[in-house]
């Protein structure tokens, strides 16, 4: 059982500031923004986005759309991130998604001269 399925299941505490019956979302321990909340689906085995059905996917639109209402970025703007795999740095394997705002957002570029032809 990973972190996030064990913050679901209320083995481990987090600060909730999001719940339904499909999403969960919570502040983040390492923020990297003044606003920095994950929202992760409640269903488990999930472990990114090519795993994920539709079904579930709008369910976590709409957590991400609450959250962002909630913590007040829906009028200023917030970004969203999710990483899929080793090579995108994602460390849990659950399906989360970051959302981050409460001041302006920079670019983010990343270049690896070892990067894959596409």
């Amino acid at each position: 059982m990973n972190i996030f399925e064990k913050i679901i299941d209320k083995q481990i505490p987090a600060q909730i500031i999001y719940e339904d019956d499909y999403a969960l979302a919570f502040h983040d321990i390492d923020p990297q923004a003044p606003i920095h909340i994950l929202v992760i689906p409640k269903k488990k085995g999930i472990k990114g986005l090519q795993e994920v059905d539709g079904e579930t996917m709008v369910h976590m639109t709409t957590a991400i759309q609450n959250v962002a209402k909630a913590m007040g970025l829906d009028e200023s703007g917030y970004r969203v991130i999710t990483n899929n795999g080793d090579d995108a740095g994602q460390e849990v394997p659950h399906l989360h998604f970051h959302v981050l705002g409460g001041t302006r957002l920079g670019h983010i570029h990343h270049r690896d001269d070892t990067h894959k032809s596409l």
